[in-house]
């Protein structure tokens, strides 16, 4: 029998690739509730749990999953595995990725809820989305969406709108009842996702974007953690010293002007592979670089704070990734610090998942509530989800 939602003034969601639950905790400051949530991974499943409680929670296969145990909700949210996509992967694409393929797998889900199946979707992802196989990732994706009843709109959207981290990542979202056309001029349209407004081919609207504040340039120290001198996460001389002797010339001339500086320099560093040797890079900015996982081959950050003529070296802690990803809330305990970089690292940020529910998602939900929304896609829908 179909677990059938009953009405409800607050919008609901389905959580598809939870992770640790940022999707829900980005989209409960948006006034939605996640009624649903699913997972493969049984680290992140515990952790959510430990978060937000596991009653709603389903640790299983996407591919597997029965779309009839799949509660009725307003929004499906899903951050689908970016390994084969990215550019930091091999970047094998949606279908011949093993982990990226996961998409289908949630389609699947969604097609098999029928006349349950949520009115918007949202796929998260890396930017890397929107080229590979030469565009033919993204169109696919667009084209599901389509056959399932979704006009498209997509976006390149930077947490570091909100927080000190340069997180770059891809948003598609799908709507059965869009708003009328905005206009197309968003700084967060770029050619590489707006080309699909002018392909006749695809089902297209242009929702209504407020520009978020401009890109920041620091903050890293406010969410910095304050470590004592003596402990044993800061490195000893000798590591410092070899940190020091990696840098090339023109980041050591960088890490002298931090020296030199009267006040207090925080900064992240991470390694690079230069012409075949490893070296330390020093960020110029006071922000934090895009925060990683092991699996996708990027390193670990480091944090480099400089005063007094002194530089102290130690690795980003989990509560700085945390905190990195507007997530200072989440608190784990019987973690390693390890599992809890991974995680986050794996995450999307929360204010950002907030600012785009309500930008480009609720007011054409709590709109199509009272009637209809007409973009002139309804029919066009309506023949290609047939």
């Amino acid at each position: 029998m179909h677990n059938i939602l009953q009405f409800s003034p607050q919008l609901t969601a389905l959580e598809f690739f939870s992770g640790i639950g940022l999707a829900r905790a980005g989209m409960a400051k948006a006034g939605i509730k996640t009624i649903w949530a699913n997972d493969i991974d049984h680290t992140k499943c515990a952790m959510y749990g430990q978060c937000w409680g596991d009653e709603h929670l389903v640790e299983q296969d996407v591919h597997t999953l029965d779309p009839d145990l799949i509660p009725q909700a307003d929004i499906a949210w899903a951050s689908s595995p970016c390994t084969n996509l990215s550019l930091a992967g091999n970047r094998e694409g949606l279908i011949s990725g093993k982990e990226s393929s996961a998409f289908f797998g949630f389609i699947k889900a969604i097609e098999g809820m029928g006349d349950r199946a949520p009115r918007a979707l949202v796929l998260e992802n890396v930017i890397g989305l929107a080229t590979s196989n030469n565009s033919d990732d993204f169109r696919l994706v667009c084209q599901e969406f389509n056959r399932l009843g979704y006009s498209c709109d997509a976006y390149f959207i930077d947490a570091r709108h909100w927080l000190p981290q340069s997180r770059p990542r891809m948003f598609v979202v799908g709507l059965k009842n869009p708003l009328p056309n905005s206009r197309l001029d968003s700084s967060l349209r770029p050619e590489k996702v707006s080309w699909i407004h002018s392909d006749p081919s695809l089902i297209t609207h242009v929702s209504h974007l407020n520009e978020p504040s401009p890109l920041r340039m620091t903050g890293l120290a406010t969410v910095v953690e304050n470590i004592p001198e003596n402990d044993k996460r800061w490195w000893n001389k000798n590591q410092v010293q070899a940190f020091i002797d990696s840098l090339a010339p023109h980041q050591a001339e960088r890490l002298q002007r931090f020296l030199n500086a009267k006040e207090k320099i925080v900064r992240t560093a991470y390694r690079r592979t230069r012409s075949g040797v490893v070296r330390w890079e020093i960020r110029e900015e006071e922000i934090a670089g895009c925060l990683r996982t092991a699996r996708g081959g990027s390193s670990r950050q480091a944090v480099v704070i400089c005063e007094n003529g002194k530089i102290e070296v130690r690795w980003m802690t989990g509560t700085e990734y945390a905190r990195l990803q507007g997530a200072d809330s989440c608190q784990f305990s019987g973690f390693s610090d390890a599992q809890i970089r991974y995680a986050f690292g794996d995450a999307v940020a929360v204010p950002v998942v907030t600012w785009l529910i309500k930008n480009a998602v609720k007011p054409a939900l709590m709109s199509s509530r009272n009637g209809m929304n007409n973009n002139g896609n309804d029919q066009l829908l309506l023949e290609r989800a047939r």
